[in-house]
Parts: structure tokens; sequence; C-alpha cells
């Protein structure tokens, strides 16, 4: 065992002033045993700081000895009745001189930190105690350090005399000590407190484009737009207040608010039904109007398991993330590449729950959820909310107030189950597989996907999406809907924390809709100002967009701004 030794010595009385202040804030109890065939010393091991120069800290420990032999643990804590134990020691008694002598011939820790001379002093029993443990504590070391020969014989009788007649002060301070242990270990099991965070992000855009030709056609084929947008300077503002009762735990309350909703920017005004828009602008509240954008519980019932509940989720948060492409504020901003497109009828807030399982530990992971996009309507009636853009097309009618095709609440239409299985056998590979099922305005659908990611390098990554559905009774009949889309990121390009990245894909591959496939194409490059301000100027590119051959390419840019904090 090893202790850190103070060269200054002052009196005895400082020694035990010292030490018995030490004594009252003991943490962990602790024994000791002289080495070589001598007597058997044990000690109860506490902390004291100590600064000399106010400049360093150094720590030393001391020691509370005990008998080797102590009584029944009932006496040794038990209430000091005799007069004679109460009483204090004077700088004139016998046990007094003798410790003072142990304690100049063996170095012993002397003194108060600011190194100033108390005088002699009358001390109680439970002082001088602990300055016997001091001077025991060094012969101790002296002994362990192979210097037997240092203590003598004369010496070790004469502590052996000490602990014998103060043996009752050295139990009960071992019994406060214990006692200050257990408490210790309950203030640190039980230390945390409820806490609730406040983190935020602001994203600030600049957005203009337009579109090839005179107008444009929607899917059904009526002249939809006939000119150009003007320019925006759109927002999107959330702010997360994260609240934990246990350290395992998340309950999180999101307000947000953003500026004119899915047609403040030129892709969601030109094309609005394939997920052309820019996916910040289509999830918050609009036209400045503050809303509650997540309001959910986690909590781990397991080990590796995670549940979510809530009256206000997000599917996307939950199933289908992708490390290149998934996060509108941080990497691209397409609704239609953040995620499978066909898989998510209902992508808008909702009420459900979700569970999060990393079996073992291990490279496989299972994640579920249901989702109910009108939970809070026990009727049939009323604005439903909460729907991908497509399903408005598939569906006419059914999101008005009057709509009352289908019954709503928890249960009713219109919900969603999903199920995904991720095998993520490292950090730079991935591969998902989801199946999506469930109700949208009173008919049925089921959609399958694969996501893939693969870090080739650290400068190199590819990814890929792809997307089969099937949704029925709709406007246009039966369809069976494809999607897919890929692209190559390069993290940390010219800078740590950079990231650029090109991606193209087919967002709604239906005959039924349309004489054309819609083909989307976006490039950005996130620049990194500080690790909580990032600029990234985005391309984006429709092709046949709303699947019209007739219709002109729209090609709009943005450059986006997103404080995190």
């Amino acid at each position: 065992m090893t202790k850190t030794q103070l060269t200054t010595q002052f009196t005895l009385s400082q020694v035990i002033g010292i030490s018995f202040i030490t004594v009252l804030i003991a943490f962990p109890a602790q024994a000791k045993n002289l080495e070589n065939g001598q007597k058997q010393v044990q000690s109860v091991s506490v902390t004291h700081r100590v600064d000399e120069t106010n400049e360093t800290d150094e720590q030393t420990s001391f020691y509370i000895p005990v008998l080797e032999n102590p009584t029944e643990n009932s006496e040794l804590v038990g209430q000091v009745t005799s007069v004679n134990q109460l009483s204090d020691v004077q700088p004139t008694d016998w046990a007094f001189q003798a410790l003072q002598s142990l304690v100049e011939r063996y170095g012993a820790i002397a003194g108060y930190p600011d190194g100033i001379y108390r005088g002699n002093r009358a001390i109680t029993r439970y002082e001088f105690a602990a300055g016997l443990n001091a001077a025991l504590d060094r012969i101790n070391e002296l002994i362990a350090a192979g210097l037997a020969d240092a203590a003598t014989g004369e010496d070790l009788e004469t502590i052996q005399r000490l602990q014998e007649e103060f043996a009752s002060e050295l139990a009960v301070l071992r019994g406060r000590v214990d006692t200050l242990e257990a408490q210790t270990a309950t203030v640190e099991a039980n230390q945390f407190s409820t806490t609730t965070r406040l983190t935020g992000q602001a994203v600030f855009a600049a957005n203009a484009g337009g579109f090839e030709g005179e107008n444009l056609l929607s899917p059904t084929g009526e002249i939809f737009r006939q000119q150009d947008p003007n320019a925006t300077f759109i927002y999107r503002v959330n702010l997360d207040l994260n609240t934990s009762f246990t350290e395992t735990d998340l309950l999180r309350v999101r307000i947000d608010t953003g500026s004119g909703g899915p047609n403040d920017n030129a892709g969601g005004f030109l094309e609005p039904n394939f997920g052309s828009t820019l996916d910040f602008s289509a999830k918050p509240p609009s036209n400045g109007n503050f809303g509650l954008g997540r309001l959910y519980y986690t909590f781990s019932p397991l080990e590796h398991v995670a549940v979510s509940i809530g009256p206000n989720i997000r599917t996307t948060d939950y199933i289908d993330r992708n490390s290149y492409a998934n996060l509108s504020f941080r990497d691209f901003s397409t609704l239609a590449l953040t995620n499978n497109y066909v898989l998510f009828p209902v992508n808008g807030p909702s009420a459900g729950a979700a569970i999060d399982w990393n079996v073992g530990d291990g490279p496989f992971t299972i994640r579920a959820l249901y989702a109910a996009a009108d939970a809070g309507n026990p009727t049939v009636q009323g604005i439903l909310r909460g729907t991908a853009p497509f399903t408005s097309l598939l569906y006419p009618g059914n999101t008005s107030a009057t709509a009352d095709r289908g019954d709503r609440g928890l249960f009713g239409d219109t919900h969603q189950g999903m199920v995904e299985l991720e095998y993520a056998p490292s950090s730079t590979l991935a591969l998902r597989v989801q199946y999506s099922g469930g109700r949208i305005f009173d008919q049925s659908f089921d959609a399958v996907g694969v996501n893939a990611e693969v870090a080739i390098a650290p400068w190199l990554a590819l990814f890929g999406r792809y997307g089969y559905s099937q949704y029925r009774d709709t406007a246009f009949g039966e369809i069976e809907p494809n999607y897919w889309m890929a692209g190559i990121a390069f993290p940390d390009l010219l800078q740590e924390g950079n990231l650029a990245g090109l991606a193209i894909g087919q967002p709604f591959i239906a005959t039924e809709i349309g004489n054309a496939t819609q083909t989307n194409l976006e490039a950005f490059y996130r620049f990194a100002i500080s690790d909580n301000i990032q600029i990234t100027p985005v391309i984006q590119v429709v092709n046949d967009p709303a699947n019209r051959s007739e219709n002109g390419t729209v090609v709009t840019g943005t450059v986006r701004t997103t404080f995190s904090f």
C-alpha cells in the first residue's frame, strides 16, 4: 500500500487536529496488516486534500487503526458511557507524550494545512485516536518497505498499549467511517437529478429557381404552373427541451416554426407531388406559427433496448436512416432523397410507439414502429394531417375537412406499421431491409425496401435505396410504385467536418401516372464554419417533373445556413 508522506512536521496537537477533521470526511474502510511477523494493525482508509503552496494539491491517505480482535460490532458502535473515555488527553499525560515521541521519531504527519502553529492544547480522545493512527500508518510503511528494524520492540509495545487504552475510540471511529461509506454509496447511487437541457437549430436559406417551357402540367395533365416563382428567403427553427429522469431515458418536447411551408421554395412550388420540395420546409408549421414538432418519451426497459412512445412522433425518425442521406439540414435537402419515398405514406405528426433492439450488442438491430396519423380524432371527419404529398394524388378529396372515408383514432384510418432489420458489422458498412404496411384512407397498402451504405475509404462513401409498394383502390386503380436512389459522398472534403454529396433518384415509378418517370438530382457541399455553424450551397435538378414528358426541366439553387446550439 503506497501513501504520500508530508515532509513538514508540526506538533502532536496539530497531527491530531487535522487527522480528526480528516476522519469526519472519511470514505471507504480498508484493512492493513503488518508484515514480517510483526503485530497486526488494522486500518481504515480516508483521504484528505492538502494544499501547502496554494498552487498544487497533494493527496495524502490516513488510516484509522483498529484492534486485531475487536469486540462485537454492537458494542463498537454503541454509546460511550465511561467518564474516563470522555475525558480529554492532556499534554502532560503519558499517552500524549508517548505518541508525540513516535511522531517525532518516525516522521508521522503533523500540522494544519496553512502551517500555522496552534499551540499545545488538550485534545479529545477521538482526536488522539486519529493522531495515533498517523503514527501507526508511518510505522506500517516502514515495515512494508522492508525496514522492520526501524521500529524497535519497545515502540511496538508502546503502540500496543496505546491501542488497548484507546480501543473504544478507534472502534467507534471505524463504525463512523463504515456509516459514512454506506451513506456515500447511497448518495452516489442516487445522485442523478431530473435534468432538462435546451438544444436547438435554426436554418436560414435563400432559394430561387425556374423551369423550361411555358407551363408545367400536373400528373393528371392539367396546367399547373405558368410562371417561375420569385426568389425567397426561408427559415426553419426548432427548440428541443430534453429531460431525463433516470439518466437512461429522454422526454423530448420540440417547439418549431417555419416560413411558408412546402411551397416557400422553388422545388416545392413547381413540383409538389413527388418529393421535390426542400424537406426542412415541409415539416414544421408555416407562416411563423409555432407548433409542437415532437412529443415523446424514450426509455430502456432492457439492456440494448430502447422504447419510444408519444402523441407526436415521426416515422422517419426511426426507420430508414442513412449516414449520408437522411437529415435535410445536414446533407441532402430534397424530400425524395432523404427517405424511401414509397415506404412512408404516413410521414407527418403521428401518435404511436417505436422500439429499437440491438441484439446482444452485436451487428444486428431490429426496429419496429406503429403510427396513427389522426389518433386524436374519434370521428370520421376532419382534416387529416401527417400523410405524404403523393397520398393526396392517389386519394383526392380525402384530406379535406368534410372527408368521411375511413375511421380515425389510434387504431383506425390512417395508420402504418413498419419493421426494419439492420446488419452493421462495422461503422463503415450497413444494410437495412424494411417492410411497411397499413391502411390509408380506408385502403390497405404494403411496401418493402432496402437501404445500404458503405464507406470505401475515409473520404469516399456510396449509398442507395430501393422500394417496391402496392397501393389499392387509388384514383388510378391498383398501382405498384417503385422507388430508387443512389449517391456518392465525400466526407471531410478539403476540411474536417465538411461533406459533399451527389445523388440521383426516381421517387415514383408508376406507369399508371403520367407518361414518363420523374428523375431528381441534387448536389451539395456543406462547409463547416465551426462545430455549430455550417453553410451549404445546394443545386436541384428535376427532369420530367410530375411524371410528364411535356414538362421542362426544373432547376433550383439554395444556400442553406444551419446554426446548431
